[in-house]
């Protein structure tokens, strides 16, 4: 621990008002803790200047000062539907605007507020000349049917509506294969808006938007042949502009002007910072001091100069919602009952549309990352920005009920990557060590379970890696599933791994995920072989050697036949979880992954292609098992 006195310094006095947390145990016990240099640097980031003790303590006053006036908390959560009443508080005028617009106003006397009942909403109070949030959220998710889905790589679908890259088109062509054999939904990747002046900035998982869409997956142009074994991304971003470009000078289709009315101010903003990007690079950081700031006046002379091009990245979006659309569709009507499952990135790149157009929202001069931990012994540096919790909840979570209400207005079921960041975020100032920042979980829950419970849909959390302790009872008392992963789900009393009955039941399970080896790969000791070739694995004689030793003890576990796949959906079948995803990857036989984390141009990253496509895999007999054993074990999907 810090000795006394650096305790009581007003720098890290500071620091626990905000909620950094300097000082943490990593999973091998260890404790680490952050220099004062991280530290000044994450309060930089929330706009709080700490350069020196004297600053610090100015800024620790002036934080207690505002918190002592407030006769409320920044936000509160409660139960949507039953009375909402505040005691304790002083006598005072109220006015509340409500999410849906309806106002209503009255006066605290004897010490109570009394709201009445709140429809599920953020909503706004007003009291003593302050505003608040009231979280109106159902208590807690409807648990989904116990059921099954297979996970796919969008881009890696072999093309058949154009362009050498899977499109949205294609995604609905999977899913009515998928769904009549059975299966309840189907995964992607995250879908957001990318960097198509970048074509080295393709993973999915760094986007330049979250509230918008993916262009790259838009049906257009030929096919083409024939195609390479890897996905060459500049080669079908050239040959998807090019198409889509001739269908925008056709002249937009019936309908587009009206969406985009609807959309309003977001889309306008998102579509100029497209149109600046053709002239000054992908970005803003690189672009001209003017051009930095949404709201000057030289971007709004470029966006005046350049109506076709804002009008051209507005289309492209309307293009991209009506494919996802009807991929949606497609999935609903051959029998799915959830659908599609999309995948909401944790953050978002530090300089894209997003932090151009909302820089407030975001702390500049830190990326998320992790600690280390067994999986990374040097920690992670995942190179997106993420939000500010006092940024974030001073505008009431709407950037987080937004983000989340796109993926919701398409999918079924919604996985949370990395939503260990609902709890605590580790940020990792540039070329310093990291440090825990503490996020407000109850609100971020409560957001979710509101835009959750409006599209009736399903909530996965990716709860992997160093989990904070009572994130998980939170999780499952708001309805929100955990992740569980058969590589990961040891018995470490008997030294193997857990039995299908010593598997949690709510919860998504599968065997794998994309940052990990398929099945094959994994027994293959893929992965393993990439490192070594890479230079980043200790001792690989010894590392094949203990993967021989996991493998055996998974076979032991599952049962059946050595080295079978399915003797592994049977497994995962058996367990109680709610919903199972099985990729696509192990049912065609692959053996190497979608993406070896620690690299980049390294290894090949969300650039391989399945082996088949959707008419091949209806009739491929792999499907068609599969599809049996989940039904057998009693996941039997709406199509069936």
């Amino acid at each position: 621990m810090r000795a006394g006195a650096a305790r009581m310094s007003a720098l890290y006095d500071l620091a626990a008002e905000v909620g950094l947390r300097p000082g943490y145990s990593d999973q091998t016990g260890t404790w680490r803790e952050a220099p004062p240099e991280s530290i000044r640097a994450a309060l930089a980031a929330m706009g709080l200047t700490a350069g020196s003790d004297g600053e610090a303590a100015e800024a620790l006053a002036a934080l207690r000062a505002e918190r002592a006036a407030r006769a409320l908390p920044d936000w509160i959560v409660a139960e949507a539907g039953a009375p909402v009443r505040f005691g304790g508080v002083p006598d005072g005028d109220w006015q509340l605007l409500r999410e849906d617009g309806a106002e209503a106003e009255g006066r605290a006397v004897e010490g109570a507020l009394d709201l009445g009942a709140l429809p599920a909403g953020r909503h706004r109070l007003t009291f003593g000349g302050r505003a608040t949030w009231v979280l109106a959220a159902p208590p807690r998710l409807p648990p989904p049917e116990r059921g099954w889905g297979v996970t796919l790589p969008l881009y890696g679908l072999p093309p058949e509506h154009g362009a050498g890259f899977g499109s949205y088109a294609d995604l609905a062509d999977w899913a009515e294969a998928l769904g009549r054999a059975g299966a309840d939904f189907v995964g992607v990747n995250p879908v957001h808006a990318g960097f198509p002046e970048d074509d080295g900035a393709f993973s999915p998982y760094s986007p330049s938007h979250r509230r918008r869409l993916s262009t790259l997956h838009i049906p257009a142009g030929p096919v083409g042949a024939p195609l390479p074994e890897l996905v060459d991304y500049p080669e079908v971003a050239r040959a998807r502009r090019a198409a889509l470009e001739a269908d925008f000078a056709a002249g937009p289709e019936a309908g587009f002007a009206a969406w985009r009315a609807g959309e309003g101010e977001p889309l306008e903003r998102f579509a100029v910072h497209q149109a600046i990007s053709e002239l000054h690079g992908p970005y803003w950081n690189a672009w001209p001091a003017a051009l930095r700031d949404p709201g000057s006046a030289e971007v709004a002379r470029l966006a005046a100069d350049r109506q076709d091009r804002v009008a051209f990245h507005a289309w492209l979006q309307w293009r991209a919602e009506a494919g996802l659309a009807a991929a949606r569709d497609a999935a609903r009507r051959a029998g799915m009952r959830r659908g599609l499952y999309l995948d909401l990135a944790v953050g978002t790149h530090p300089f894209g549309a997003e932090t151009w157009a909302e820089r407030d929202l975001f702390a500049p001069g830190v990326s998320l990352g992790s600690p280390p931990d067994a999986f990374s012994p040097d920690g992670q540096t995942w190179g997106v920005a993420p939000f500010g919790p006092r940024a974030l909840a001073t505008q009431g979570f709407a950037a987080l009920a937004e983000t989340l209400r796109v993926q919701f207005r398409h999918a079924g079921v919604v996985r949370i990557d990395h939503i260990l960041g609902f709890e605590r975020a580790f940020w990792v100032p540039e070329g310093l060590p990291g440090l825990y920042v503490q996020m407000p979980r109850e609100a971020m829950l409560a957001v979710a379970r509101i835009e959750a419970a409006r599209a009736g849909a399903a909530v996965v959390g990716e709860d992997l890696g160093n989990i904070p302790e009572g994130l998980q009872g939170a999780l499952a008392a708001s309805g929100i599933l955990g992740c569980r992963v058969a590589i990961f789900e040891r018995d470490w009393g008997s030294g193997g791994f857990k039995s299908a009955e010593a598997w949690d039941a709510e919860v998504l399970g599968s065997f794998s995920t994309h940052d990990l080896p398929t099945w094959k790969g994994w027994r293959n000791g893929r992965d393993i072989d990439w490192r070594a070739r890479l230079g980043r694995s200790g001792d690989p004689v010894t590392e094949r050697r203990n993967r021989a030793a996991e493998v055996a003890l998974m076979d032991a576990a599952i049962g059946g036949e050595v080295g079978d796949v399915e003797a592994m959906h049977a497994f995962l079948a058996r367990t109680p979880c709610r919903l199972v995803a099985v990729q696509a990857e192990d049912i065609l036989g692959a053996e190497e992954q979608a993406n070896l984390p620690g690299t980049t141009v390294e290894h090949p990253n969300w650039r391989r292609r399945l082996a088949e496509g959707p008419e091949a895999l209806a009739a491929d007999a792999r499907l068609a098992r599969t599809a049996a054993i989940m039904e057998s074990c009693g996941r039997q999907g709406g199509a069936r």
